[in-house]
């Protein structure tokens, strides 16, 4: 599975860059391919493409901001969580992901 994640938090420091890492170590130790876009302090970093976004099977959101160009996933399954679930939580939400999509 391709899983996209976009990550931001309201100080865009810390919590941004740690729940990139923790969601794509998850998605990794469960054999997924995964790709993190990070709107932080110092801007968009690990830009997500077009055709990341074409191939994706689902996006993770984090709901603490708004985030940026968010039109770009129109049509595709996202998830939206907390950046603290994403960073404590991450294993549990591949988990249920995986779940979601094997009852498709």
């Amino acid at each position: 599975m391709k899983i996209l994640g976009v990550t931001s938090c309201p100080s865009g420091v810390a919590h941004t860059y740690m729940a990139a890492e923790a969601l794509k170590k998850a998605a990794l130790a469960k054999g997924h391919e995964v790709k993190v876009e990070t709107q932080g302090s110092i801007g968009t970093e690990n830009e997500l493409t077009m055709d990341d976004v074409k191939s994706a099977d689902v996006i993770v959101l984090t709901k603490d901001v708004s985030l940026a160009n968010l039109e770009r996933f129109e049509g595709k399954p996202t998830v939206k969580v907390a950046i603290s679930d994403v960073v404590k939580k991450s294993n549990k939400i591949i988990e249920k992901i995986e779940e979601a999509f094997k009852n498709r």
